[in-house]
């Protein structure tokens, strides 16, 4: 009778053990996600250690499992590029010969103009930013005009955050609709996600007497 090995696969996502060889290209010359934490404190995984983890690069405070139990390496994409879209469709089986464009100064003008043109409204932002940081930010100056913030970040991604007492849900899913039917050919992004913000406001027409701020949701196109 036939014996099967059994086989376990454990896949951490953003969890970088070591830059690959093309890092230069994406400005990633040095960088160990792993490796940096296990840098700054002692961790405890002594299940990963016995698999095999501490000999895939050299980690701080873990010596190398003298026997380990488990197989063990570290991959490199096929496809080109480094954002979330491109790992996720590579770990399902799905290679892209070109990568996703991304932003690091923006969306063009022109294309944004376009996007404006398109919603019939201004936008704010454009630019690469944290979400948190980009509604305290402009938060205060997208309710007071009815401008969507409108930003991207180190993925291939356009993303649109409004209030949704200033642009309801269904207005800003439209305008996601809108932005990826733009957003082809060279701009053809990863994604288009929707965020729909809450605050609690003292008063609407009093904007400094607000006291939080948050996301609700999210939608990605």
């Amino acid at each position: 009778m036939a014996r099967f090995a059994r086989v376990i696969w454990i896949v951490l996502d953003s969890v970088g053990i070591g830059a690959l060889p093309d890092a230069a290209d994406y400005g990633d010359v040095g960088r160990s996600t792993l490796g940096h934490i296990a840098e700054s404190r002692a961790l405890q995984i002594p299940t990963l250690v016995k698999l095999g983890l501490a000999n895939i690069e050299p980690l701080a405070h873990l010596p190398p499992a003298p026997a380990p139990i488990g197989a063990y390496g570290k991959g490199r994409t096929h496809s080109p590029g480094k954002d979330t879209t491109t790992g996720h469709w590579e770990m399902a089986g799905v290679w892209l010969e070109q990568a996703f464009p991304v932003y690091k100064h923006g969306f063009p003008a022109d294309l944004i103009a376009e996007f404006e043109r398109a919603i019939g409204r201004k936008t704010i932002g454009n630019k690469p930013a944290s979400g948190t940081e980009i509604i305290k930010e402009l938060g205060e100056e997208h309710v007071k005009t009815g401008k969507p913030i409108v930003y991207t970040s180190g993925d291939s991604v356009f993303q649109i955050a409004a209030h949704e007492e200033i642009i309801s849900i269904q207005e800003l899913y439209r305008m996601c609709e809108i932005a990826r039917k733009l957003l082809d050919g060279p701009h053809r992004v990863g994604r288009v996600i929707a965020r729909p913000l809450q605050v609690q406001w003292d008063s609407l027409c009093g904007l400094r007497g607000a006291t939080t701020m948050r996301w609700t949701r999210r939608s990605r196109c």
